[in-house]
C-alpha cells in the first residue's frame, strides 16, 4: 500500500502539511522524483518527532525542523521513509479494510474521490522548539520511545476573567448583606425607640396618677384608697388665724399638707364652728379664739375635728399685706368690688375690681380678705380670705431656704411651737402642690347651731383631715349669737358673762362694721319670740327690742348691741 496520496494527477502525491482554521487538513503536491520514503525513527540526531497528539499521529507544534508526525496504518505495513525532506501522512483506515480514506481528527474524512486541498509550496507550517536532546528518554525495545513524567508540563492557565466574576460576585453578596444587616438594625433600633416611647409615656401616666393630677381622678379615690386608708395617711396641719387690726374681727382657716397623696388643701372654718372651752362651756371659733389664744383654740379645734394641728400662724393683716408684697403681688379671681377702707368719700374708683386673673398688691389683698358687704354672711368673707392665701401659696418659692428667708423677712413673733424654720418648709410644700394643681380649697360646713353633721364628717373631717366629728352637745340651752355694735369692745365680754350666768349659750357673733343707736334681738322662727324676749330682759333691754328677723348661724337667737345698751344695768 502507498502512503501517498495520489489524486489522480499523474504521478504526482500529496502529503499532509497541516490543518486550517476549520480544522481541514492542508496538503502540498510533491514530485515524482521527489518522492521518498520516510522512517518516523530515523535520524534522530537531526531532528526527532515530538508530541505525538493521541490517535492523531500528527502534532502541528512539534519542533525539529519541517517535520510532520509518522503516519500510521493498521499495522498491516511497515512505515515508509522519506529520508529527503518531509514525512508523508499516509491515508489512515480507522477499521483496516486498506482504503484510502484521509482521517480528520476533528471527525471529517476525505472521501477517496474528493479533490484534496492543496497548498501553496511555500505555505508555513507553525513550529515549536523541541526539547533538548538531554531531556528525550531512552528507547523501548519495542521501539517506542519511553516518556519521563518531566518532559510534560501541565499547566493551568489562570483566568483574569474568572477571578473578576469571583471578586464582583463576593463584592455584591458583601453589599447585599450589608444591605440587610442595615434593615435589622433600623428595624432593632425602631423597635427599642417604640419601647422607650411607650414605657416613658406609661411612666408619665402612672406618675400623674399617683401624684393626683388626672383630672377627674381624686388622690384620695384611687391611690390613697386602694393602698392606704383615709384614716392611715400622713398629713401636716397648721392653723392659721388672720387678725383684722383696722376693722376687728379673726377668720381662720386650717392648712393642710397630705404628704400620702400629695395633695395641699385649705379649709375653712366658719367663726360659728362650736367648740367647748376648758370649763366644758359652749363657745364659738371666734370667741375661742379671743378669750383662750392660740394654744386654748388649737386643743379646742384637735377635740372638735379630731385632727393633730402642730401649730398655730397668727398672721395680723399688716404682715400679710408685707407677705403679698414680698412674694410680688398676687394674681386671682375676684368676686366682687371691694372699696378703698382709707377712701375719704364715697364714689371713688374701687381699690379692688371684679372679674378674673386681677392683680392684687398687699393693701388690696388686705381689703379683698377681710372685704364683706352689708348683708353678706361671714363664710363670704372667709371664701375671699381662702383666695388670697392660695395666691400666696402660688408665687411662695418651692425651696424651703428661699421661703424660710421670706418668713424671716416678715419679722414676726410665731407661737412657740412654730419656728421660722419649720413655717418656711412647711409653705414651700404647700407652694409646690399649688403650682403643680394639686391643691385645692373647702369650706367646712357647719349647721345653724354651730355643729358638725354626718355629712360634714365625711366630706371634709374625714377626707382631707382624716379625723372624726365630735361636735359638743348643745343640750336645751338657748343659744344666744351676739354682734357688737356699741362701739365699746368690752361690751361683748359683758354681755357674754351676763347671759352665760342666765343659762344661755353665747356664741360669738363679731363686731359689727359701724356702730348702731338702738339694740335688737332678732329671732326667725315664731317658737323662739318667747326666748328673744327673755334674752332681751336678761340684757336689760325693752321688748320694743325683740324682732323678727334674720338669725345668725348655729343660733336661736341674735343679738345686735347698740349704743343704747348699758351693760351696769343688766
Amino acid at each position: 500500500m502507498n502512503d501517498r496520496y495520489d489524486a489522480g494527477y499523474g504521478n504526482d502525491q500529496y502529503e499532509l502539511v497541516g490543518y486550517d482554521e476549520y480544522g481541514q487538513p492542508v496538503y502540498r503536491q510533491i514530485p515524482a522524483q521527489q518522492q521518498q520514503t520516510y522512517d518516523p525513527y530515523a535520524g534522530q540526531g537531526q531532528g526527532q518527532v515530538q508530541g505525538q497528539v493521541q490517535g492523531y499521529g500528527y502534532d502541528p507544534y512539534a519542533g525539529g525542523g519541517q517535520q510532520a508526525a509518522p503516519s500510521y496504518d493498521t499495522g498491516q505495513q511497515a512505515p515508509v521513509h522519506d529520508t529527503g525532506r518531509q514525512p508523508v501522512m499516509p491515508a489512515y483506515d480507522p477499521y483496516g479494510t486498506g482504503g484510502h480514506t484521509a482521517y480528520d481528527p476533528y471527525g471529517q474524512a476525505a472521501a477517496g474521490g474528493r479533490q484534496p486541498r492543496v497548498a501553496e509550496q511555500t505555505a508555513h507550517i507553525p513550529q515549536q522548539a523541541g526539547p533538548a536532546d538531554h531531556e528525550t528518554g531512552p528507547r523501548q525495545d519495542d521501539g517506542e520511545r519511553d516518556y519521563h513524567t518531566g518532559q510534560f508540563a501541565f499547566v493551568e492557565q489562570p483566568d483574569g476573567d474568572s477571578e473578576d466574576v469571583i471578586d464582583w460576585l463576593n463584592f455584591t453578596e458583601n453589599r447585599t448583606e450589608r444591605r440587610e444587616e442595615a434593615k435589622r438594625r433600623a428595624r432593632s433600633r425602631m423597635t427599642a425607640l417604640v419601647v422607650v416611647l411607650a414605657l416613658v409615656a406609661v411612666g408619665g401616666v402612672g406618675y400623674l396618677w399617683y401624684a393626683g393630677k388626672i383630672p377627674g381622678l381624686s388622690s384620695s379615690a384611687t391611690k390613697a384608697g386602694t393602698t392606704t386608708s383615709v384614716a392611715a395617711q400622713k398629713r401636716d396641719v397648721i392653723v392659721v388665724h388672720l387678725h383684722n387690726t383696722g376693722g376687728g374681727g379673726t377668720s381662720t382657716v386650717l392648712l393642710v399638707d397630705n404628704t400620702t397623696t400629695k395633695q395641699g388643701s385649705t379649709v375653712l372654718l366658719p367663726n360659728s364652728l362650736a367648740l367647748t372651752d376648758d370649763d366644758g362651756t359652749t363657745t364659738t371659733l371666734a370667741k375661742s379664739v379671743d378669750d383662750d389664744g392660740s394654744s386654748g383654740t388649737r386643743d379646742q379645734l384637735d377635740t372638735v375635728l379630731g385632727t393633730n394641728i402642730e401649730g398655730t400662724w397668727r398672721l395680723d393683716t399688716p404682715y400679710l399685706q408685707n407677705l403679698v408684697e414680698l412674694v410680688g403681688n398676687i394674681d386671682i379671681d375676684t368676686n366682687a368690688d371691694v372699696p378703698d377702707p382709707g377712701a375719704k368719700k364715697k364714689g371713688e374708683e374701687p381699690l379692688v375690681h371684679q372679674g378674673k386673673d386681677q392683680t392684687l398688691g398687699g393693701k388690696a389683698a388686705v381689703a379683698y380678705a377681710t372685704y364683706r358687704a352689708s348683708g353678706e354672711a361671714q363664710n363670704a368673707q372667709l371664701e375671699r380670705f381662702g383666695q388670697v392665701m392660695q395666691g400666696v401659696l402660688r408665687k411662695m418659692s418651692s425651696d424651703a431656704s428661699a421661703a424660710t428667708t421670706t418668713v424671716q423677712t416678715l419679722a414676726q413673733i410665731l407661737d412657740p411651737s412654730l419656728t421660722d424654720k419649720d413655717l418656711g418648709t412647711f409653705l414651700a410644700k404647700l407652694a409646690d402642690l399649688a403650682k403643680g394643681g394639686a391643691y385645692k380649697t373647702a369650706l367646712l360646713p357647719v349647721q345653724s347651731d354651730g355643729t358638725l353633721s354626718a355629712q360634714t364628717s365625711s366630706s371634709v373631717v374625714k377626707d382631707i383631715l382624716g379625723g372624726i366629728a365630735k361636735s359638743p352637745s348643745a343640750g336645751s340651752a338657748v343659744r344666744v349669737s351676739v354682734q357688737n355694735a356699741t362701739g365699746v369692745k368690752d361690751d361683748t365680754d359683758k354681755a357674754r358673762v351676763v347671759l352665760v350666768n342666765g343659762g344661755y349659750t353665747f356664741l360669738e357673733g363679731g363686731t359689727a362694721s359701724g356702730t348702731q343707736a338702738t339694740s335688737k334681738v332678732l329671732y326667725s322662727d315664731a317658737a323662739d319670740k318667747e326666748n328673744a324676749t327673755e334674752v332681751a330682759k336678761t340684757l336689760g333691754l325693752g321688748a320694743g327690742a325683740v324682732q323678727k328677723g334674720t338669725v345668725g348661724s348655729g343660733a336661736d337667737v341674735s343679738v345686735v348691741l347698740g349704743q343704747d345698751y348699758k351693760p351696769s344695768s343688766s
